[in-house]
């Protein structure tokens, strides 16, 4: 379904300016349900390859995928940010984090490792960074998850969808909380630079992947 669409785009079959058919015309031609042909139209906007106006339709603005864009940031300076916070941000909360905030990790882990509903498990997903920042003991760097909790939710959705991250993002927050648990300071700080390197991968995947290997019907993992 998106595979389609994306590459119906970057072949010119809809120029820049177009607009794309109704959806119940996608849904009658690609003969797809209108959620499944919804979730693709909102990832070719994340894309950047389209924008929606309300009552007037969905309408081509790019042929290429250059840089998603997550609410208010671009993919760029969402990781850019990211790194330069999140990642000193895991070293204090080794160092500072206390016996309530490692429980509250291990239990928002054990449930994200037992979810199956995508959107449940992106909107543990924030919140899990939001903890981390918490055992930082600093409200500064909680304010700034918080800023940016919207585009981490889109983003986590996002890479869900398209890049089947979810058993393998478990695996990168259990290594995290595994380093907080240790009081680890370097494996923290590790272990948050491996979870965002494997983020920019996947990003990277997603943005360069051809139109013939892009995952069908809403990605490897519902």
């Amino acid at each position: 379904m998106l595979a389609h669409l994306r590459g119906a785009i970057e072949r010119g079959e809809y120029a820049i300016g177009d607009k794309l058919p109704s959806e119940a015309e996608l849904c009658r031609t690609l003969e797809v349900s209108r959620p499944v042909l919804r979730e693709a139209l909102r990832a070719l906007q994340t894309m950047g390859l389209t924008v929606s106006r309300t009552g007037k339709g969905t309408f081509v603005v790019a042929s290429t995928v250059e840089d998603p864009t997550f609410g208010d940031y671009s993919a760029s300076d969402l990781l850019e940010v990211r790194r330069h916070v999140e990642i000193p941000v895991a070293g204090y909360a080794a160092r500072r984090r206390t016996p309530e905030n490692l429980d509250h990790l291990a239990h928002l882990l054990d449930r994200m490792e037992r979810e199956t509903d995508t959107t449940a498990w992106v909107a543990m997903d924030t919140l899990f960074h939001l903890a981390v920042a918490e055992a930082a003991q600093n409200p500064v760097f909680r304010r700034v998850i918080e800023e940016i909790r919207d585009a981490l939710a889109r983003q986590s959705a996002f890479l869900n969808e398209l890049g089947g991250r979810r058993e393998q993002s478990n695996r990168e927050h259990r290594a995290i909380v595994e380093a907080l648990i240790d009081g680890s300071e370097n494996d923290a700080v590790e272990a948050m630079a491996h979870h965002l390197d494997r983020v920019e991968t996947t990003l990277t995947d997603i943005v360069r992947s051809s139109r013939t290997d892009t995952p069908t019907e809403g990605g490897p993992e519902a």
